[in-house]
C-alpha cells in the first residue's frame, strides 16, 4: 500500500514521557521492517488558544536492500480512511546506516483560523493516532496505519491568589484562583467547569507541599476557599489533568503569618 500524504480535514498538547515504539512491523514478503517510532519526543502535543505548536517525529526502518524514505502521520478519527483531522509534515530528512533508515519530519499545528493546513478544533482534543510507513529502495512498502497513539491536548493554565497578606495567626486566608485552558474554537482562554483541583501548602522552611483539601471548578473555572493561618509558608492549586487537557500547577503565593 501507498502512503498517502497527510492532509487536514478543517479541525485537529506532559507530561508524561511517552516513548511510541511498538513491536517491529512487516509482511512476509520481505517488506521494510519498522522498528521505531518516536513523536514530540514522546511527549503529548500540546496547542494553545493563537500560538503555532511545532513538533518533530522520528521513525527508524530498515531493509536489506536498504530503506529509501520513510515517513509518520497524525490522524484523528474512527478509522484511517475516514479521519476527521491531519496534521501535516514537512518533507522527511534520512540517515542510513547500512540496511537501516532514521528518518525525521517537521509538524506544526494551530487553533481552527481556516487559513492553514493542520488545525484543531476543541472536538478533536484528546488521542490521536500515529501512522508510520517505509518505502524499500526496491519499491517494497510496509503502511502501518494505527502504529501507536499520543495525544493532542488543549494548553491549560492555573492561578492562585491568598489573603490578605500579612495575616495573624489562628485568621482565615481566602485563597481564590482560576482554571483555564485553551478554546481552538474561539482562539481565547476560557474556564474549565467541573475540575478537581488541590488546595497545596508548604511551609517557609519546606520544599514539600501537603494537600489541604480537593475543590471543584465553578462554571467559570474559579476557585475560592478558606483555611486557618498556622504559619508562614505558600499556597497553591494543582490540577492533575484529563485526556485532552494537561495537568496544570500555580506558582505558591506567600503568605507571611505574625
Amino acid at each position: 500500500m501507498r502512503a498517502r500524504a497527510a492532509t487536514a480535514a478543517g479541525a485537529a498538547s506532559a507530561a508524561m514521557l511517552f516513548s511510541l515504539c511498538a513491536s517491529p512491523s512487516a509482511h512476509a514478503d520481505g517488506t521494510p521492517v519498522i522498528t521505531k517510532v518516536v513523536v514530540n519526543k514522546g511527549k503529548y502535543i500540546v496547542v494553545g488558544p493563537t500560538t503555532v505548536t511545532k513538533f518533530s517525529a522520528e521513525i527508524t526502518a530498515s531493509h536489506p536492500g536498504g530503506v529509501s524514505r520513510a515517513s509518520v502521520n497524525l490522524w484523528h478519527g474512527a478509522d484511517y480512511d475516514s479521519a476527521d483531522g491531519a496534521i501535516s509534515y514537512d518533507v522527511p530528512k534520512c540517515t542510513t546506516s547500512g540496511a537501516t533508515a532514521t528518518c525525521t519530519m517537521n509538524f506544526q499545528v494551530k487553533a481552527d483560523t481556516r487559513d492553514m493546513t493542520s488545525v484543531v478544533a476543541n472536538a478533536h482534543a484528546g488521542t490521536w493516532h500515529i501512522a508510520a510507513f517505509a518505502t524499500g529502495k526496491d519499491r517494497a512498502q510496509t503502511a502501518v496505519y494505527d502504529y501507536a497513539t499520543t495525544k493532542v491536548q488543549r494548553a491549560s493554565k492555573l492561578t492562585v491568589n491568598a489573603s490578605p497578606e500579612p495575616v495573624k495567626k489562628g485568621k482565615k486566608i481566602t485563597v481564590t484562583g482560576a482554571l483555564t485552558r485553551a478554546n481552538w474554537n474561539t482562539h481565547a482562554w476560557a474556564g474549565y467547569s467541573g475540575q478537581s483541583v488541590k488546595l497545596q501548602y508548604r511551609p517557609k522552611n519546606s520544599s514539600t507541599y501537603t494537600t489541604l483539601k480537593s475543590l471543584t471548578t465553578s462554571s467559570t473555572g474559579k476557585l475560592s476557599t478558606t483555611v486557618t493561618a498556622t504559619a508562614d509558608g505558600y499556597y497553591r492549586y494543582r490540577f492533575a489533568g484529563t485526556s485532552t487537557t494537561p495537568a496544570a500547577t500555580a506558582a505558591g503565593d506567600y503568605i507571611d503569618v505574625t
